[in-house]
């Protein structure tokens, strides 16, 4: 079976499973209801010659992201709970091959809700700005908004990857959810723990998508927009081939 055929099969899979699809719908909720919010919360701040108009805009992804994990944990979480990984992989024998049909299809998946919802985030924050708000052709903008689908989209594939090396959802989603959760309420801005956390995914995305002052001394990262965007790739490719080994391994 090539990987395409497989990804088809993994298609299948997470479209019959409700729960599984189901926990992308608050990705597109929160991302663009939370811009809204915030864009009307912030519109008197817009005299401010520190404002970002692209911080109510995207602010609202990073609780969003935890759908996205969710997503990619049920995905391959939900076979070792229910024990359906072993005629999964009787059916695919090639564990390579099962792995990145899974990661494929997983990862389209949450690239298709997040080239919706990202563009969809910005333009409800922009409204609700109103003359504050700026356009797409605006400075720094179609950077933002690229890097803010590409942290959408790879936190799926490193989320996928962190729960089959842990084989459990439970687990993934006891480890994963805290932590992004608690670094999105800004924990990894407390000086004793700024410089091992600020490199963590979910805060190389404060820096993709414009949420983070780069003249701020306590809210500044130590690298900027694209070296976030390597950050990013490498997390998701160290978690993917982390995966893939436990995966290759085991016996089941």
């Amino acid at each position: 079976m090539s990987v395409v055929a497989a990804a088809r099969a993994e298609w299948v899979k997470i479209r019959s499973l409700r729960s599984t699809a189901g926990a992308l719908l608050p990705v597109v909720v929160a991302g663009v209801g939370l811009a809204c919010l915030a864009g009307n919360t912030m519109r008197d701040a817009a005299d401010d010659p520190a404002f970002d108009p692209l911080f109510p805009a995207f602010y609202g992804l990073t609780l969003a992201q935890l759908g996205v994990v969710v997503f990619a944990v049920l995905t391959i979480g939900g076979e070792y709970g229910t024990g359906t990984i072993a005629p999964s992989l009787l059916a695919t024998p090639r564990r390579g091959v099962f792995y990145a049909g899974k990661a494929l299809a997983a990862t389209l998946t949450a690239a298709a809700v997040a080239l919706v919802t990202v563009p969809a985030a910005f333009f409800a924050a922009q409204r609700a700005l109103g003359p504050a708000g700026v356009g797409v052709g605006a400075e720094g903008v179609p950077e933002a908004m690229a890097g803010a689908f590409l942290f959408l989209t790879l936190m799926c594939p490193f989320a996928l990857g962190v729960a089959t090396m842990l084989r459990s959802t439970v687990r993934s989603l006891g480890i994963m959810l805290p932590m992004f959760f608690l670094g999105s309420q800004g924990i990894a801005n407390v000086p004793a723990l700024k410089p091992v956390l600020q490199y963590l995914p979910d805060q190389v995305a404060w820096v993709i998508m414009h949420l983070t002052p780069p003249d701020d001394p306590r809210f500044a990262r130590a690298y900027g927009a694209w070296e976030g965007v390597g950050l990013l790739v490498l997390w998701t490719a160290a978690a993917l081939a982390g995966g893939y080994l436990v995966l290759r391994r085991d016996d089941i």
